[in-house]
């Protein structure tokens, strides 16, 4: 039997019989939206914070180890790289954080107007910078 016309949509079905199914759209007509990429980030950035946790976990380890342990981990930590690092992970720590908040809401039925999808995504974002600088301020004061 030949195939009908845009056979990339075609398939059969459990009893054999030719059906269209839909195609998921293809990038390079999709355009990216907000959303779309707030939700790729939340999943980056969650597996970010796992790797950079890591780090953490070196750092507590080796205060519970030797001095030598401790001052290697927080030598490494304290360097341009490391620093640079816990900056990264700090934004993905309040990023993520925002971003969680944002999908309690639509959990609980709220922002799914497009409009609104759209401002709690910028205010995610803002937040996040805003937030990120606020925590690496302070801390350096402390510090």
């Amino acid at each position: 039997m030949k195939d009908a016309p845009g056979a990339s949509k075609v398939a059969r079905n459990s009893e054999g019989k030719l059906i269209e199914r839909p195609l998921s759209p293809h990038l390079q007509i999709y355009r990216p939206q907000i959303s779309s990429a707030l939700s790729i980030f939340h999943r980056i950035t969650g597996v970010g914070l796992g790797l950079g946790t890591l780090l953490l976990v070196w750092w507590l380890a080796a205060s519970a180890g030797s001095d030598a342990d401790y001052a290697a981990a927080a030598g490494f930590i304290g360097s341009p790289l490391g620093l640079l690092l816990l900056f990264g992970w700090t934004a993905a720590l309040v990023y993520h954080f925002l971003n969680g908040i944002r999908h309690l809401a639509w959990d609980a039925g709220w922002g799914f107007d497009l409009p609104t999808a759209h401002a709690s995504g910028r205010m995610v974002l803002v937040g996040t910078a805003a937030l990120t600088v606020l925590v690496w301020i302070i801390g350096l004061i402390v510090w």
